[in-house]
Formats: C-alpha cells, sequence, structure tokens
C-alpha cells in the first residue's frame, strides 16, 4: 500500500474556505439580479473570456478525474484521440453555430424550439428533457464523489446520520449536494459564470503541477526524461498507441466524435454561454478559445494518468471497495504527490469543475420552465405575464426541487456498473434531444411538429435495440448512430408536408430572418461585465495566500512544502493580475 497523504484539518478548512467563497459568489451575483434576464443570461453582459473558461470548464467536471481518467489507465495514449475530440466540435462552433445561436437572439435555451418549431415542442422537451436532465446531474455527483470520498480517506467508512446509516460516499453526495443546490439557487447564470471563472483558475494549476511531478516521481531522481523513458519501458504492449482497447475501434471514435459535436455545439447549457456574450464576434472568440483549451487541458491529467499506471500497477488491490479501481488513478497520484494544503486544493478544484457543470444544468432548466412554461400558462389563466419577482421566486423553486431529485438519483446509480460506462449509455440517449436542434439550425424548412416527431422516433429506435441486445460489442456506436440515422430520416421525410403560409410558421419565418442578420459588434466592453475580474481576482488571492501559509506545515521529500509554495505564487499572480484589469476596466479614459 502507497504511502498516501489522506486529508488532515487542513485539508478540510481548505475545503471548507473554497465553499464559504462559491456561497459568497452566490449572493455577490444575486446583487446583478434586477430581472430575470439577469439570472438567466446575465443581461448578455458576460465578457468573451469569462464565457470561454466558464464554457470550457462546463465540460471539464470531475468526469474527466474520475470515469475518463479510469478510461485512459486502461487504454493508454489512445484516450488523447478520444478526449481532445472537444477541439474539433468546438472549430465547427466557430465557423457556425456560435454565430447562428447569438443572432437567434433569445433569453432561454429552449425559446430556440418555440421560434423554431412551437410552442408544443418546447413544452414537449420541457417535460421529457427533465428527467434525464436529473439523472445527469445525479451522474455528475456521484462521480464526483468518489473523487471527494476517496481523496478524503472516509469511503470506506459508516456514519450515523439522525438515525440512518450512511456510507462515506453517500455522505459526500449529501454534503457536496446540499451546496450545489445552495449557491446555484441564489445566484442564477452570473454565479455559474463567475465561479466557473475561479474553477478553470484552480483546475489549471492543479495538473501544471501533478503533471511534471507525477513524472519526477517515476523518474526516481533523474529528472522528467527519465521518468518518460521509464513509462515507455514498463507500460503493457500496445499501451502507447492510439490504437489500444476501444480507442482503435473505428466505430467508437466516429460515434465519440458525432456525440462530441453534438454536445459542445447545440447542448442548451454551452448554447446559452455563447448568446450572454454582448455580440456575435465575441461567441466565436468563446468558441475559439474553448477549442485551444480543449485540446490542451486533456494532455495535462492523460499524461499523468498514464504515469499512474506504471507508479500503480496494481490499483485493484489499493481501492477493492470501488466497482472500477482504475477511477481512483487520478486521485491516487494526489494523494501520494501534493502536500496537505495542495491535497485539499486538488478536492476543491474538482469539486468546482463539477459543482459548474451542475449549476449549468440547474440554470438552463429552471429558464425553461419559469420562462416557456410556467410564464405562458400563467398569461393563459390570468390574462397577463407574472412579474419579474414572481418568475424568480419559480425559478428558484425549480432548481431546489430538481437538486433534491438530483442527490436521490446519484444514491442510485452504483447499482448500474462503472461511471464511464454509465456515462457513455446516458450521453449516446440524449442525443436523441439534441439531434432536431442541430437539424433544425441547419435547415429550417420543416413543419412545427418534425423535432417532436424526429426526437421520438430515434428514442423508441434506440430504446427498443438496446432491449434487443442488438450489435452488443459496440452499444454507444450503436446507440448513436441509430439516433442520427432515424432523426434525419424523419426530419427531412417531415419536409413533404412543410407549408410556408401555415400561420404556425410565422415565427419561424421571423427567426430565419434573425439568423441571416449579424449581430453588430458592441462599441466597447462593458465596464460592468469587466468588473467582474476582479471579483475572480480576489477570490484566486485568498485561495494562494492560504496556500502560501501552507508551505509552514510539515512535508515529506516524496511531497515537498514547495508544491504548496508554487501554486501560491501561480494563484497570487493571477489574481493580482486580474484586479489590476479590472480596476483599468472601472477607471475613466
Amino acid at each position: 500500500m502507497p504511502d498516501f497523504n489522506t486529508a488532515n484539518a487542513v485539508d478540510y478548512g481548505l475545503i471548507a474556505i473554497y465553499f464559504a467563497i462559491i456561497v459568497g459568489v452566490g449572493f455577490y451575483a444575486a446583487r446583478k439580479n434586477k430581472s430575470t434576464d439577469d439570472y438567466f443570461k446575465a443581461g448578455g453582459q458576460v465578457p468573451w473570456v469569462l464565457a470561454g473558461l466558464s464554457n470550457w470548464v462546463s465540460g471539464f467536471s470531475a468526469f474527466m478525474f474520475v470515469a475518463a481518467a479510469g478510461y485512459t489507465y486502461r487504454v493508454g495514449l489512445g484516450a488523447v484521440v478520444v478526449f481532445t475530440t472537444a477541439t474539433w466540435a468546438y472549430v465547427l462552433g466557430y465557423f457556425f453555430f456560435a454565430k447562428m445561436w447569438r443572432r437567434a437572439r433569445l433569453d432561454t435555451p429552449l425559446q430556440f424550439l418555440t421560434r423554431r418549431y412551437s410552442p408544443s415542442t418546447t413544452y414537449f422537451y420541457s417535460v421529457t428533457a427533465v428527467v434525464p436532465q436529473i439523472v445527469g446531474i445525479g451522474q455528475g455527483l456521484y462521480i464526483l464523489c468518489i473523487f471527494v470520498s476517496t481523496a478524503l480517506g472516509f469511503g470506506p467508512r459508516t456514519f450515523e446520520i439522525a438515525g440512518l446509516t450512511m456510507s462515506g460516499l453517500q455522505l459526500s453526495i449529501l454534503c457536496v449536494g446540499v451546496v450545489m443546490v445552495l449557491y446555484t439557487v441564489i445566484g442564477g447564470l452570473w454565479a455559474a459564470v463567475l465561479s466557473d471563472a475561479v474553477q478553470s483558475i484552480i483546475i489549471v494549476v492543479m495538473t501544471v503541477i501533478i503533471f511534471p511531478v507525477s513524472y519526477l516521481y517515476l523518474g526516481q531522481g533523474s529528472g522528467l526524461i527519465a521518468g518518460f523513458k521509464r513509462l515507455i519501458a514498463e507500460v503493457p504492449e500496445g499501451y502507447l498507441t492510439t490504437l489500444h482497447g476501444t480507442s482503435g475501434n473505428p466505430w467508437f471514435l466516429l460515434a465519440y466524435f458525432i456525440n462530441a459535436i453534438l454536445g459542445y455545439n447545440v447542448a442548451w447549457h454551452l448554447a446559452q454561454r455563447y448568446y450572454s456574450v454582448p455580440d456575435e464576434r465575441g461567441a466565436r472568440k468563446m468558441a475559439l478559445l474553448c477549442a485551444v483549451l480543449s485540446l490542451l487541458g486533456p494532455l495535462l491529467w492523460i499524461l499523468p494518468v498514464m504515469a499512474a499506471k506504471v507508479i500503480f500497477p496494481d490499483i485493484a488491490s489499493i481501492w477493492p471497495m470501488l466497482k472500477e479501481p482504475a477511477e481512483a488513478s487520478y486521485v491516487s497520484l494526489a494523494l501520494l504527490l501534493l502536500p496537505h494544503g495542495l491535497i485539499g486544493f486538488v478536492v476543491s478544484a474538482v469539486l468546482s469543475a463539477t459543482l459548474g457543470q451542475a449549476n449549468d444544468a440547474f440554470n438552463w432548466l429552471s429558464a425553461t420552465i419559469t420562462r416557456d412554461v410556467y410564464a405562458p400558462l400563467y398569461r393563459r389563466a390570468t390574462g397577463a405575464l407574472p412579474n419579474d419577482r414572481q418568475q424568480l421566486n419559480i425559478a428558484r423553486l425549480t432548481m431546489l426541487i430538481v437538486g433534491v431529485l438530483g442527490i436521490a438519483v446519484a444514491f442510485y446509480i452504483p447499482r448500474f456498473g462503472g461511471a464511464f460506462e454509465f456515462a457513455l449509455q446516458y450521453y449516446s440517449l440524449i442525443s436523441a434531444f439534441y439531434m432536431p436542434v442541430a437539424l433544425g439550425m441547419i435547415y429550417r424548412r420543416t413543419p412545427w411538429w418534425s423535432a417532436i416527431a424526429a426526437c421520438s422516433a430515434s428514442l423508441a429506435v434506440a430504446i427498443t435495440l438496446i432491449w434487443l441486445n442488438v450489435w452488443p460489442e459496440n452499444p454507444f456506436a450503436r446507440n448513436i448512430f441509430a439516433i442520427c440515422a432515424v432523426s434525419t430520416v424523419v426530419f427531412v421525410i417531415s419536409g413533404r408536408w412543410y407549408r410556408a403560409d401555415d400561420p404556425k410558421h410565422a415565427e419561424l419565418h421571423r427567426l430565419d430572418a434573425d439568423l441571416r442578420t449579424p449581430v453588430p459588434d458592441a462599441p466597447t466592453a462593458n465596464a460592468q461585465g469587466l468588473a467582474v475580474y476582479g471579483v475572480i481576482g480576489t477570490m484566486s488571492l485568498i485561495l494562494g495566500a492560504v496556500l502560501l501559509a501552507c508551505t509552514a506545515l510539515p512535508s515529506t521529500p516524496v511531497a515537498p512544502a514547495t508544491h504548496n509554495l508554487l501554486a501560491g505564487v501561480l494563484l497570487v499572480t493571477v489574481g493580482y493580475g486580474l484586479r489590476r484589469l479590472a480596476a483599468r476596466a472601472q477607471t475613466p479614459s
């Protein structure tokens, strides 16, 4: 058993500080929410860099450090091909989807369905999408808490809470879930983008440190190059090729690429970022920034996990209590190589990434239920729209209910197998909801019911194929190909019933005109939007100061205190630079 640095009081203290900062962000953001427009899309004044960081980190959750790390531990270099597919998806977004989302001039994500298809389509999606989104939130929370309970060392323990016996994993699900719901309900989209920006900084600092440290350890005192040479010499045959395991399966790779295109271009929470920036140029810059980050970011955690294959050759004996022990490979590196202080910092980083992803799901779902379901029903019943205060209350109540249900789902996910396999099945099935969105944005001459028909037919076929166990050796590819093929065929055939003079298509004609009309560039940077950099800088300074103080803690040769010093200096430098930028933005020229 390796000599791990399990979390101590200092690490718990740093995690508590992080939680306090996140909740504080929620309260700060609440002051910026003067209307539902602010709450759901931050008034359209989010700087493109901030929106890009938020967009990127929302797809860089604990999934990467747990489920994807387990996949990387098993297949090796082929993981690079799989987990950098987001780059090419964002490149497509740069050329097409970013500008189209901004031109759509939306207030909520599913408003696109109302404009492109019909209010009935929005109701259909609102009702049918709730359950998949709750499952997605529960999945993310479960994966996150595998990491948290393992890193904090209480995964195998049991606790008595209010007469109930809970495992360490279940207790972490409960505690993290409560914090997740609390700060999301308070802050809206401003809370999401602010916390996401801090999360991206934390993730980069953490991965930049673990990457070289893991190879220095592998080199046994002879340097980084020696570490890489040892990796090459000791990994299993085929581990350093891109054709090892499922990464060499062309059907799997093609399906994963299609899924990435849909997930990174028409997923509702990502679309919300595109129309939260001031102009079309900013939306395209945001997509390009995400493309670059999605190419470089995964390399910073894939290469250390490959080193873990040599450092922990029999990881199942270290974590026998886990369904998939390989999914603890990244956290094992952190516990072995990082000192106290940074241990808490790493847990905070992974916490922050997954909380941001869950917050995105909360936000678009509450926006949809409030703006696209509650408001029309209220107007039908009373003859007037609900005021902003009523809509904000409904939005927060929706977030609370969805969050509680997501926590409940997380308790049941362990029954369905490993996190990576469960995630693949989940993402493949929800592509049935995304296909009509992508098709409807590309081609706009189908009737108002075409999205409902395409989604229903493809989902029915996919579920039937699962039930019949067709092509069981490639279930992910089977689901993706079936959904894409059926959606496209039904969508194209439905075009035969399109009539331009149908009164139900009046809004479609207005949307079509909007999508052909560029959004003018914002004349100047919005001072209020740029001022939030000062808030992000302050949070970075606080975390950096804490890590600098942790330099005085006792350490070991394997995990020296200088790692805390390096992380602290990086955070303080970033924080100082952001505060200077914010100050300049607020100084009259």
